[in-house]
């Protein structure tokens, strides 16, 4: 038996040698685990109160990390990182470390819902009801509440939060302006600054001729005059929606709480939620003597003093239609 290793010595180094193969693949693996599956960008939504666990499963099932016990492992070592809900784009081949950078910056898919200038609130609740991203149930917002703009909103969000920011905004900006208006302003509250800046929006799509439209309609407010603005005939019948015909002779003789052409003084409210430029043009009108606008047929109007020149700019304007 001279020269025979005892069996012992060979079982020890056999088991270094387990031990050692079992700790180069057991790295082998785990560097693999560190680096993500997915070889093409790929677009993850987080939803709202997802734990990290969760989380964890939702990347792995979007194929974005190999392991969610390692994903846990390295996030749980960052105790500062907070997770927040939202959209992702994750970029192809990007390690583990990468990816929990990439979260702990929050969402960088952004989803912005658009109101425009002049869109009513009937609008805006049924775009905002038809917007699939959005969750919940809500009335119509109160005409003139909300403030056009885009706001950003992540997937599964309330819609009523959404309405909110933007009557946020609206009354912050209201607030604002409001402390700025002219002495030319005749307006005596800020609800009766939304409700003519509604009038304006929609009777001129031009920014410099909203100060001077807001001139007209406060020197006819002077004169007791009525203000005859055809979009308070269209209002009650649609609500902000295109009447899809020409005023009827009945629709400018009804009687009602907006009509301006059956009315002295403002409507009970607004007609649309205007703009910040609109709104801008009531607390700052221009300095004019203007009682009356006809279209130009160009996009914009003529403005005039006296009703001699404007029935006069009335013919012209229907004698170019029929050139």
């Amino acid at each position: 038996m001279s020269g025979q290793k005892p069996p012992s010595r060979w079982l020890g180094r056999l088991l270094l040698f387990l031990l050692l193969a079992l700790v180069f693949l057991g790295g082998i693996a785990f560097n693999r685990a560190m680096v993500t599956p997915n070889n093409k960008e790929l677009v993850v939504t987080i939803p709202e109160g997802s734990s990290f666990g969760k989380t964890a499963c939702i990347l792995k099932e979007a194929g974005v990390i190999r392991s969610e016990n390692v994903f846990l492992w390295l996030l749980h070592s960052k105790p500062a990182f907070m997770l927040r809900a939202g959209d992702y784009r994750i970029g192809a081949s990007r390690s583990l470390s990468q990816v929990i950078d990439l979260l702990s910056h929050g969402p960088n898919v952004r989803h912005i819902f658009v109101v425009p200038e002049g869109m009513p609130s009937l609008e805006v609740h049924d775009r905002l009801m038809a917007e699939p991203l959005l969750t919940g149930e809500i009335a119509v917002p109160e005409e003139g509440s909300l403030l056009p703009d885009g706001y950003s909103f992540t997937p599964g969000e309330k819609r009523s939060l959404v309405i909110a920011r933007m009557q946020a905004a609206m009354q912050k900006m209201l607030h604002k302006l409001w402390s700025e208006k002219s002495p030319l302003a005749q307006v005596k509250t800020p609800k009766e600054a939304i409700i003519l800046a509604s009038i304006v929006e929609k009777e001129t799509a031009l920014p410099e001729e909203r100060p001077i439209v807001a001139a007209v309609y406060y020197n006819r407010l002077a004169k007791n005059m009525r203000l005859q603005a055809d979009p308070t005939i269209i209002y009650p019948i649609t609500h902000g929606y295109p009447l899809g015909h020409s005023i009827l002779r009945s629709e400018l003789q009804a009687h009602n709480d907006y009509n301006t052409y059956q009315m002295t003084g403002l409507p009970k409210g607004a007609i649309t939620n205007p703009g910040r430029q609109s709104i801008e043009a009531v607390l700052h009108p221009a300095k004019s003597e203007a009682l009356y606008f006809v279209a130009n047929g160009k996009g914009g109007h003529i403005f005039s003093n006296n009703l001699e020149d404007q029935n006069r700019h009335v013919r012209d304007y229907y004698a170019s239609k029929k050139n």
